[in-house]
């Protein structure tokens, strides 16, 4: 038997009252999606644990089959592992979004969508003027990068906010506060000015776009988790793609191979195609792959309904009608977000979320994959990080 999952970040969402009270899942035309749900085990579970941050680390690592009470140790720390960043004593890692800040307000957690090369660019910069032993700064996905700090392991003991949690309010109650946090404050106050006069900005401002007016910190980390391998821990050879540095990370924390296939983004831009191909082609010499598309997020981050409803249909036409082509003796398929994100708040939620088995076998009445209807069907796993052992069981 062979696996796949397919985790569609960010996909499930709150009734929109606009759209007569459905949610993304329910509006998005998804035959194949359709097809799968009248031939699947489907229902919720919760991938956040109560009391823990409602993020895509949490949410995903559940996913993988790891106990996020057990196993995490701050996000940061896993995507510098997927950077490549190495972390020693006295050292500590946050993640540096290139954010617009206009008037006080946080106009975009991610500076306008920034590009990869014009962030890069802006990092290199920031490495150049305000790098040094103590402070480094490296270039990750787009608006999503890290910042290294020695000898102020105190700045784990800041208060700091994700900047999509504050998407379209005034920041100033959000900058980094308590015990450790003038450290990041300062660091912050320091790249205003670079990144004012810096020449990619000033070329974003002349075509219209948004500039990255400042670095914000949080998701600080001063380690990394430690997690058995997952051929180890399931007796499976795994591989995993995905357009971001933190599932990368904790595919080499859990020792997966990590599958490069050109045209993955971390967007709508995204070749659905192409990824669902390269990673079914994985199957041919591992026991299961890992497909994880950030497309949906991104858009509910945004608040773009339309956008997020686009990503969630072309999933379903272009990643699952490959997935039902494959021999369905030999398949199983777990498809589910990782959590919500609405689109009315912008930011994530750690509430339960729907899933669905595929093998052509086992039905348990859904015939759409939407949250009420897999809320319909009574079945609730509690612990979404046993997800992992119920798709291996079934």
């Amino acid at each position: 038997m062979k696996y796949c999952i397919l985790i569609v970040d960010g996909a499930a969402d709150w009734p929109i009252a606009e759209r007569d009270n459905k949610t993304c899942l329910e509006l998005a035309r998804t035959p194949n999606m359709d097809t799968m749900a009248t031939q699947s085990l489907i229902g919720m579970t919760k991938t956040v644990p109560d009391g823990m941050e409602a993020s895509s680390a949490c949410a995903c690592m559940s996913i993988l089959g790891y106990d996020p009470i057990t196993y995490y140790r701050g996000r940061a720390g896993i995507e510098a592992k997927s950077m490549g960043i190495p972390l020693y004593d006295g050292e500590v890692f946050f993640r540096c979004n290139l954010v617009n800040i206009a008037d006080g307000i946080m106009k975009s957690y991610s500076a306008g969508a920034i590009t990869d090369n014009e962030a890069h660019a802006i990092m290199a910069t920031l490495q150049s003027k305000l790098g040094s032993d103590e402070v480094q700064f490296y270039p990750g996905v787009s608006y999503r990068n890290i910042v290294k700090i020695k000898a102020h392991t105190e700045t784990l003991g800041a208060i700091c906010t994700p900047p999509h949690d504050i998407s379209d309010q005034p920041t100033a109650s959000y900058l980094p506060h308590n015990s450790g946090s003038q450290y990041l404050l300062d660091l912050m106050d320091k790249a205003k000015p670079i990144l004012e006069k810096h020449p990619v900005n000033i070329e974003r401002t002349k075509r219209g776009d948004l500039p990255a007016t400042d670095i914000w910190l949080f998701w600080g980390s001063g380690q990394s988790p430690q997690m058995p391998p997952f051929k180890q821990q399931y007796g499976l050879n795994c591989a995993i793609t995905s357009g971001v540095d933190l599932l990368k990370g904790l595919g080499k924390l859990s020792s997966m191979d990590i599958l490069e296939i050109p045209g993955v983004k971390d967007d709508g831009s995204n070749d659905y195609q192409a990824q669902a191909a390269g990673g079914i082609k994985a199957l041919d010499d591992h026991d299961m792959v890992i497909i994880h598309v950030e497309a949906p997020d991104e858009a509910g981050h945004e608040g773009d309904l339309d956008g997020k409803i686009e990503a969630i249909e072309k999933i379903d036409q272009l990643m699952v009608n490959q997935l039902l082509s494959y021999d369905k003796d030999e398949l199983r398929v777990l498809i589910m977000p990782d959590h919500p994100t609405p689109v009315e708040i912008k930011t994530h939620r750690g509430d339960p979320v729907p899933f669905m088995i595929w093998d052509s076998g086992e039905s348990n009445g859904a015939n759409r994959f939407t949250e009420v209807q897999a809320q319909a069907t009574g079945l609730m796993v509690e612990s979404g990080y046993d997800m992992m052992s119920k798709l291996i069981a079934r």
